[in-house]
């Protein structure tokens, strides 16, 4: 049975959100945030998922089982502002069990 899962997001603004995810409509974070209406209408997600413009760039802020990075998101980061070793795409991160209690930052715009 699945089952929703715990994500804190830390805004843009410096605020900590504890969202519920859903595991089971395969969505990733860049979703969940945009869903939960945590950025600016047109400050994420611009793309709209296809790791080609890094607005949904997040900072993983604890240890949890991440997915490995691919090729376009490895290739995105290299170009993006503000990445630091803990910079992910949020559309490549999909929602699983494995990200249960899973802290992550947004990057600023």
């Amino acid at each position: 049975m699945p089952q929703d899962i715990t994500i804190k997001i830390t805004d843009r603004e410096g605020v900590q959100h504890e969202v519920q995810a859903p595991t089971d409509m395969n969505m990733n974070i860049m979703e969940l945030v945009r869903a939960y209406e945590l950025a600016p209408e047109g400050t994420i997600g611009i793309c709209g998922g296809m790791a080609m413009c890094a607005s949904c760039q997040c900072y993983i802020l604890n240890e949890v089982a991440m997915p490995e990075k691919n090729d376009d998101e490895e290739a995105m980061l290299s170009e993006a502002f503000h990445v630091k070793e803990n910079s992910r795409l949020g559309c490549q991160i999909h929602i699983t069990q494995d990200l249960d209690g899973l802290e992550l930052e947004l990057a600023p715009e």
